[in-house]
């Protein structure tokens, strides 16, 4: 090898050394850096920790590591009417409560359960039979532990039973005879034992609410040697106007009975604990989340004493779309012409009670809703409550829709305005002839054959809709789009569908699947489909505001609460809800409206008093009743309805009156005039309270 190469090498491994020292020192310079950067990180954190986030990381510690309890419960927000009058409030009752300290025995707790017993009162008849045993083997272990065999004790030490198995054979082993030893005391005593003991153990326990005033100054002058005991002011819901408007307004669980099982897990899943007051039906469940108040919160200290960590505050206020004025008039006519009716009146044998419904056609707004039942007890007719029967019960609503089924008309060109018909009966093969209540009504207009109610009106422009080829006596074969055109129209008046309204239950109604002929005309007068009375109200609501549906609700405003009894600031004013549109050109609303006008020339002559320029229509309904409740239809009755408004130029209110099974007789026609005496004398009530 030449000097030359051996040189070139060794430069060549001298380059190669240097390259790598200098890639190393690279390495470790990034390296250095990195390094660096993660202690700078790492400062930051600790200072950020100790100095710049304290208060943060101390709170979340304080979350993982100590316990928080809240205050069994706070008053709920007041209800109101819409001219602020005051209907639902809380009111304080006297409450005594006991919660353990630590370091007390069971002993101790009996000892206590008893000298409550002997200054207190409490109805024990609900205690459960396990409850007195579970007493009986508290203060009895010894004998109740001899009730175990030594096989039995041989299986648990084999963990063939457990000792949850043992504890189950002992109570099953208590005898009626160990029982029947117990006096009243004994019972009070294992009563309050019970409800000292059941639940978390740092929780409040309710031992009696609507406490005497001798037993609440007892136990307040006693609190040092009670151990656990004390008093406090609960709350419960006060109804300023009694039974008024009562069921809708709803109710709420007690303190001793915290979620209803029905709901438990709907309330579980949303934060509540389980012996939380709740509302559980119609309003007070609805809005439940604006009436619920928020607790006092306490820090659980070592010693098991409280710290008010945050208080509690009142839920918000809401105000009603409800007049309690007109609301209670309402009530008193349904009640008064109800029982008239029943007592006075033939053929009301099955006739059950009335609906009123009376709305703000052009806000939605639910101005009163009413329904009575009666029934016959021991001789003597007694009334009850069945409100939500207006949102549940569907009724046959008869010629009252007839406005509905002339917008069918006027929308598929079957007539114009001004189109004149004969009203005479129509005649389909192998079945009855359909006409209408008087054969001598002739021909008819289109505002005419609503003012007189003409069936056959309505049969004709049913047919013309299907594109039938009608001819007396006849078969008949129609399109069954026909169908659709007309449930189509009836849906954009609120037939037929949900309202919507802010309450918690509701159904549709009852839709016929038969697309017989005969059932279309059927259809077109109000005898085949069914409807809820508040669907009804929705027809004859959007209809007075021309054709503009909105929905019907019964929340108007929502306040703040405050510490005082006035109503605090206004937090959102609930607007009109618009859901659709009847879609049809305003001139044949127009035209509708003018032959709901001249109705209260004619038929509907006095369903409205003598209230000035109203409007309405008035319905007669074949409909059915099952005597017995075995499901199966046993009678056929008369129903009747009335729908109206007023002022008719510029409605302010709606009415809708129904009493279904008003009649029923197979040899007289005399149908009792509930229906009317109902809606004249409430419709001029409104008209008083609003003018």
């Amino acid at each position: 090898m030449s000097i030359k190469s051996k040189n070139s090498k060794k430069i060549y491994s001298i380059k190669n050394n240097i390259n790598l020292s200098l890639l190393s020192d690279k390495r470790f310079l990034v390296l250095s850096i990195i390094v660096f950067i993660l202690f700078l990180v790492i400062m930051y954190k600790i200072v950020d920790i100790q100095l710049l986030s304290k208060d943060k990381y101390i709170k979340s510690l304080d979350e993982l590591t100590v316990d928080y309890v809240y205050s069994s419960s706070t008053p709920r927000g007041r209800i109101y009417d819409r001219n602020y009058n005051l209907l639902v409030d809380n009111v304080g009752v006297n409450t005594i409560y006991y919660k353990r300290k630590k370091g007390t025995t069971k002993s101790d707790q009996i000892k206590l359960a008893y000298k409550m017993a002997e200054n207190i009162e409490v109805n024990y008849s609900n205690m459960d039979k396990i409850n007195l045993k579970e007493f009986f083997l508290v203060n009895n272990e010894e004998l109740c532990d001899n009730k175990i065999t030594k096989e039995e004790r041989e299986k648990l030490k084999q963990r063939k039973l457990s000792q949850t198995d043992i504890y189950n054979l002992k109570l099953e082993r208590i005898t009626d005879e160990e029982l029947s030893k117990y006096n009243d005391l004994d019972k009070e005593a294992a009563y309050i034992y019970y409800l000292m003991t059941t639940g978390y153990y740092y929780d409040e326990k309710i031992i009696k609410t609507h406490a005497t005033d001798s037993e609440y100054a007892y136990v307040a002058e006693n609190i040092s040697n009670l151990n656990g005991f004390n008093v406090k002011l609960e709350w419960e819901r006060k109804y300023l106007y009694g039974d008024t408007f009562r069921t809708i307004l709803g109710n709420v669980s007690d303190s001793k009975s915290g979620l209803p099982a029905e709901l438990k897990d709907k309330y579980l899943s949303l934060g509540y604990s389980l012996n939380d007051r709740v509302g559980v039906s119609y309003l007070e469940y609805q809005y439940e989340s604006l009436l619920k108040g928020k607790k006092d919160k306490y820090k659980l200290n070592d010693d098991n004493t409280y710290t008010l960590v945050e208080e509690g505050k009142r839920g918000n206020d809401i105000v009603l779309t409800i007049d309690i004025n007109i609301q209670m008039e309402v009530e008193k006519i349904l009640e008064e012409e109800i029982l008239r009716a029943k007592n006075n009146d033939a053929n009301t044998i099955y006739y059950g009670g009335s609906h009123v419904i009376i709305t703000e056609p052009s806000t939605g707004e639910i101005l009163a809703m009413a329904s009575k039942q009666v029934v016959n007890k021991n001789g003597e007719y007694k009334l009850y409550d069945s409100t939500p029967a207006i949102l549940t019960n569907p009724v046959t609503p008869g010629s009252i829709v007839k406005g509905a089924s002339m917008t069918v008309g006027y929308k598929e060109g079957a007539i114009q305005i001004g189109t004149v018909m004969k009203d005479e009966c129509i005649k389909i093969l192998n079945t009855p002839a359909k006409c209408s209540w008087s054969k001598s009504i002739g021909y008819v207009n289109d505002i005419n054959a609503l003012a007189y109610s003409s069936n056959s009106y309505q049969y004709k422009i049913a047919m013309k809709v299907a594109n039938a080829n009608y001819y007396y006596n006849g078969p008949l074969v129609i399109d069954e789009a026909a169908f659709d055109k007309y449930r189509n129209t009836f849906l954009e008046y609120g037939l037929g569908t949900k309202t919507n309204i802010d309450l918690p239950v509701e159904s549709y109604g009852f839709k016929g699947t038969s697309k017989n002929p005969g059932h279309l005309l059927d259809f077109a007068i109000g005898q085949y489909d069914t409807y809820t009375p508040i669907q009804i109200s929705s027809y004859i609501s959007t209809l007075a505001s021309s054709g503009n549906r909105y929905k019907l609700h019964l929340l108007k405003e929502i306040h703040e609460s405050t510490n005082g009894n006035d109503i605090g600031p206004l937090k959102e004013k609930i607007n009109p809800e618009l859901l659709g549109k009847v879609n049809i050109d305003q001139v044949y609303i127009d035209r509708i409206k003018e032959g709901f006008k001249e109705v209260m020339n004619k038929l509907g002559y006095g369903y409205m008093g003598d209230i000035p320029s109203k409007a309405g229509k008035t319905g007669t309904a074949q409909s059915f009743y099952d005597v017995d409740g075995d499901g199966n239809i046993d009678v056929e009755t008369i129903s009747k309805g009335f729908i109206g408004y007023a002022p008719a130029d510029n409605p302010k209110f709606t009415i809708t009156v129904l009493s279904p099974n008003v009649r029923y007789s197979k040899t007289s026609e005399y149908t009792s005039p509930v229906n009317n005496k109902i809606s004249s004398r409430v419709s001029k009530k409104v008209f008083e309270i609003l003018q």
